[in-house]
């Protein structure tokens, strides 16, 4: 390619004009599109003028270059003929297929042939004793590049197919403004060699194009969490819950456990299970908890009350004061809880649900991580049963695509009865525990002030494990955590649950 620039530079600084490009490739040998590549290159950078030339020519079909030595189909069929005529069934096998079909009727039309019915079968006999093939010397003329009448032209192209007509271009090539005989690239950018030597004062730089458009920017994608989770959201907001506010990752130990009734010596409040704060190590109980509410609850820990016996300990005000990051969002129902029951105008009934992020002091290995979200939602109304309970979590779990499913009994610091839910998966073949559940215990609920005939009925469980069983992903540090292929979260499906 750039042998080829050269040439033509030298070409048309020798002669100041290229009439033809075309004839130009000729001459060096090359195809005339290898010359165009360059005359577009030379015109973007102004070193030439290009002026269009267009083309246009008849050129055979690849039927009609057969008749350049066999003859029209006419011609063929009058040869089959012979001065003492042929019948129908003996031309059809002298010029067989289309050829005869064509043949016949063209020298019919132009009486060279008659039909004789004379006598018995009918015979094809000639009228002339001989003729001009006049196609086959069109054909001929046309192949060799020469002129022919239009209506000819225009009879062998559009009635008989035999030509088709051809456009090309080719091009004048002059002097342009930046003509020289070697291209000189234009630099793209200023660099620090140029300012050194000085090269930049007659270095020729690249026009910066304003109007081009950029590299379109990547679009965002959806980690498979937040698809998860958008679905478990629509979920609880068609049943009718309320979304609590959990933008607050550090609690108080009073919150995350004590408001919950669960003792300040249970393991669970162990540094080896929490994090707790170095700094701030503690928030002041005078801050956001009431002093009775402190009161009542330190008194169902010391001593009970509300048909409990409490846990017969001495409660501490410093453990309460502890900074932690959250182990459950549960701590966010209990904030939740306090405020539903001391708003002005006494109690209303309210469904409230949370997806966030919680903490724990945990090894990390495939099923397990230090953080990690939970899904929690609860009910607090009158009257409220652990049938109740169960029917809400056969309607929720049924939203999921989870029909069936099974409760065993377990044990919770603040909840009683407390069940664990499973669910049979028929993908696995097997049923596997899908979250935990319980009627939060009356030693939490009746120091928030919640009148003796509420109850509350609640479930949680964690956003990863029904995640991972829907991508297919059996290692948590593959779905969520610094190793984390970006690839994955591109390519990775909506998400649909219950369907």
């Amino acid at each position: 390619m750039a042998d080829l620039e050269s040439q033509l530079l030298q070409a048309l600084n020798e002669k100041e004009c290229i009439a033809d490009s075309g004839d130009f490739a000729k001459s060096q040998g090359v195809d005339h599109m290898a010359v165009v590549g360059v005359i577009r290159s030379l015109q973007a950078s102004e070193m030439i003028v290009a002026e269009d030339i267009d083309h246009f020519r008849y050129a055979l079909t690849e039927e009609s270059q057969t008749y350049l030595t066999a003859g029209s189909p006419e011609a063929q069929v009058f040869a089959a003929v012979g001065p003492d005529g042929i019948t129908l069934a003996e031309l059809k096998v002298k010029v067989p297929g289309e050829a005869g079909d064509v043949g016949f009727k063209q020298a019919m039309q132009q009486k060279w042939l008659a039909l004789d019915k004379s006598g018995g079968e009918p015979r094809v006999v000639r009228k002339v004793d001989s003729i001009v093939d006049s196609t086959q010397a069109l054909l001929a003329d046309i192949a060799a590049g020469k002129e022919v009448p239009k209506a000819d032209a225009e009879n062998l192209a559009k009635k008989r197919k035999l030509i088709k007509p051809e456009q090309w271009k080719t091009y004048k090539l002059t002097k342009g403004a930046k003509f020289a005989l070697e291209r000189k690239k234009p630099a793209t950018d200023l660099t620090f060699d140029m300012l050194a030597k000085g090269t930049w004062r007659t270095q020729e730089f690249k026009d910066y194009n304003f109007n081009a458009l950029g590299v379109l920017p990547a679009g965002g994608h959806l980690h498979p969490l937040l698809k998860v989770r958008t679905q478990f959201r629509k979920i609880f907001t068609q049943m009718g819950f309320e979304e609590m506010p959990t933008n607050q990752y550090v609690e108080s130990s009073f919150w995350n456990f004590d408001a919950l009734f669960q003792p300040q010596q249970h393991p669970a409040r162990d540094a080896h299970d929490t994090f707790f704060l170095t700094k701030p190590a503690a928030t002041p109980s005078d801050r956001g908890v009431p002093a009775d509410y402190l009161q009542r609850v330190q008194e169902v820990h010391e001593v009970g009350g509300y048909g409990s016996a409490g846990y017969g300990y001495s409660w501490k005000l410093a453990e309460a004061e502890k900074n932690l990051l959250r182990t459950h969002t549960t701590a966010v129902s209990s904030r939740m809880l306090y405020r539903l029951a001391n708003q002005p105008g006494g109690f209303k009934p309210a469904k409230y649900f949370s997806i966030d992020r919680v903490f724990r002091n945990e090894a990390v290995d495939r099923t397990h991580l230090a953080e990690f979200h939970q899904v929690e939602g609860l009910v607090c109304d009158r009257g409220l049963t652990l049938g109740d309970l169960i029917g809400v979590l056969q309607q929720f779990f049924s939203r999921l695509g989870l029909k069936k499913l099974r409760f065993k009994p377990a044990f919770n610091p603040y909840t009683e009865p407390s069940m664990e839910i499973f669910s049979y998966s028929e993908q696995l073949g097997k049923w596997m525990e899908v979250g935990n559940s319980g009627m939060f215990r009356p030693e939490m609920l009746r120091p928030m002030g919640l009148p003796e005939d509420v109850n509350v009925i609640a479930w949680g469980l964690s956003l990863e494990r029904p995640t991972m069983i829907l991508y297919g992903i059996d290692n948590i540090r593959d779905l969520f955590g610094h190793k984390v292929s970006l690839s994955m979260v591109r390519r990775n499906p909506i998400c649909r649950l219950g369907l």
